[in-house]
Parts: structure tokens; sequence; C-alpha cells
């Protein structure tokens, strides 16, 4: 007689639903099998209060049914949402993320590669500026917006396209003088192309541009702004931000010194980050594709082959008016 404090085994849960062990194990490891037998195992799981033990399953097939994500920092409005929108994916597949939030520690994107290498996870999928990142050739790995040495796959949006709608646009409005303003990591990478896009559409229609580029630190880029502000005029009527969070910033400083926005100066950002409460985009942006960005990236990472995997996908950006220019402006 069966000791009713044991916990339910596979065969309990096969002889509960009336089918073979061989279908109990093919739908809890995500083998396709008949509907009918899917919500029968199911029920009978359910029923008897059986859980699978995944880490003994991971010992057996070396497999986690876990995905490691690299992200640099949580409290900026793009990479949380990104990261919201791939561990969405990932659940809907029975996935589990593990979140590494590095801060651009080099050490801390190490230790993630290590879990892949030593099975405690299936795959990585990473937005890093470390450019000295190793063994990633020798994992399942998949980049967000950083190209390595064309031997890893990456996923972006059009950044150049992106760049040179934001000119266009600007014009578009009115704008006469125009200013590409970026901070970040001079890591090479995808979102560099923004401004090489907006500075190859202003040289081509011969309109006047500048560029003010600096690394991290916002303040840099920020006092750069103010060297350009004179007795509360400005240079240019038409900056484009890298990133809406910059945008932001400068908006801010120009307020400061008594120029308004949009009526002054016009401005338009990179990213589409919506607003908490009304969903919408808090400026006038390029928008990128994130869901589209978090779906092919466990896509392929969960299909992961090496061979056939285009090197670089670039997904396509759109443009949204908001209150940060003219045609925004209800």
């Amino acid at each position: 007689m069966k000791n009713k404090s044991s916990l339910p085994t596979m065969k309990d849960v096969a002889a509960e639903a009336g089918v073979a062990l061989g279908t109990v194990s093919k739908v809890f490891n995500g083998i396709p099998v008949g509907e009918s037998y899917r919500l029968k195992v199911e029920e009978a799981a359910k029923k008897l209060g059986y859980q699978v033990n995944n880490y003994a399953r991971a010992m057996r097939t070396n497999k986690t049914n876990t995905i490691a994500i690299i992200i640099p920092q949580i409290n900026h409005p793009f990479f949380s949402n990104l990261t919201e929108f791939i561990c969405r994916q990932l659940s809907e597949r029975n996935y589990s993320a593990y979140i590494a939030v590095t801060d651009r520690n080099p050490e801390a994107e190490d230790r993630c590669i290590r879990m892949v290498s030593q099975h405690k996870a299936d795959g990585i999928i990473a937005l890093t500026y470390n450019p000295n990142l190793e063994n990633v050739h020798d994992i399942p790995f998949i980049s967000i917006d950083r190209t390595f040495d064309g031997s890893v796959k990456c996923i972006s949006s059009d950044n150049y396209s992106g760049g040179q709608i934001a000119a266009a646009k600007l014009v578009q409005l009115g704008c006469k003088k125009l200013l590409f303003a970026r901070n970040g990591s001079f890591t090479p990478g995808e979102t560099d192309k923004r401004g090489a896009g907006f500075e190859n559409w202003c040289q081509k229609h011969g309109v006047p541009y500048e560029s003010f580029i600096t690394g991290i630190e916002e303040k840099e880029l920020l006092n750069l702004i103010e060297e350009s502000l004179k007795n509360g005029t400005f240079d240019f009527d038409g900056i484009f931000c890298c990133t809406d969070k910059l945008l932001y910033q400068i908006r801010d400083l120009l307020h400061q010194w008594g120029l308004r926005v949009p009526q002054d100066v016009q401005m338009i950002g990179f990213d589409g980050i919506n607003d908490f409460w009304t969903g919408e985009p808090i400026c006038s942006t390029i928008v990128q594709p994130l869901e589209q960005i978090a779906k092919l990236a466990v896509d392929s990472i969960l299909n992961f082959d090496n061979d056939t995997t285009p090197r670089l996908i670039c997904l396509p950006v759109r443009y949204h008016a908001g209150p940060t220019t003219k045609d925004g402006i209800k």
C-alpha cells in the first residue's frame, strides 16, 4: 500500500491520467503530445500535487530551462522595459530568468558566462558594454545592440535609419540648425549608428549641425550644452538626443535658461519610453520595437544554431510625435 505521506511520482500521474509513463514525460519536458493527453496529464498532476523536480532533470539532461539576462542597470526605463518583455517571453515558454544587473562590471558578466559553461543556465541574452568579454563564442549567446567580432549574433533596432528619420523630421518642422547629443559607453555597438545616420542626412541635405558626444557621465554633456547657451539664447533650434532619458535632462536645462520646448527648441529622443500612467511616449521619439526585440532574442536563444542564424538582425523603428516637437502639441 502506498504511503500517503510520500510525494507523488510520474508513475502516479500516469496512473491517475490513464496514459503511458512516456506521455507524462513528454508533457513535463515540453515535447508535443495530443492536446487531450496534455490536459489529462496536467489535471492529474494538479490533483496529486505533483511538481517537476527541475534540479534532478537538469542533472540528467544538462538543461535547466533557465536563461541568464545580462543588463547594465534596472533603474533605466529602457533596460527595465526590455528585461520585462524578455522575462514574459521566457515565461510563456516555461523558462525562468536569472537577471544579472552588472552596472557594467566585467566580473559580474563573467559569472554569467561561467554559469552557462557549467550547465547552470542554458544560455545568455546580454546587453553588455564590456569590450573584453571572453568565451562568449563557446556558449549560446545572443547580444542586444552590441556587435562583437562577427561571430556572435546581435539583435538591434535600425539605429541608422532612426537617426535619419530624426534629422528629416526636425527640418520638416522648421528647424534650421541641428544638434546631435550623445553620452554613453565608447565601446563600439549598433547604437553608434544613431549619430551616423543623423550626420549623414544633414550632410547630404546641406543642413548645418554639430555633434556633442561624451562618455557615460551626463554632467560632461550637460556642461557642453550650457556653454552653448548665451544670455538666454541657444545656438540650435533642433536637438536629436541618443535616448529619451537624455532628452529630459537637456530639456530641463533649457527650461532653467528660459527656453521653451518645443516653441524655441524642438527635441526628438530615441527609445520610445512610455509614461507610467498614460502608456504614451513621454516625448517625441524614435520608437524601438521592444516586444519584437525580446521575442526574437528568446526565439534565437531557445533555438540556438550558430551556423544558420544571421549575425546581425535589425528591426525597423518608427517616429512618434510627442510634446517636445510642434507636431505633438495638442
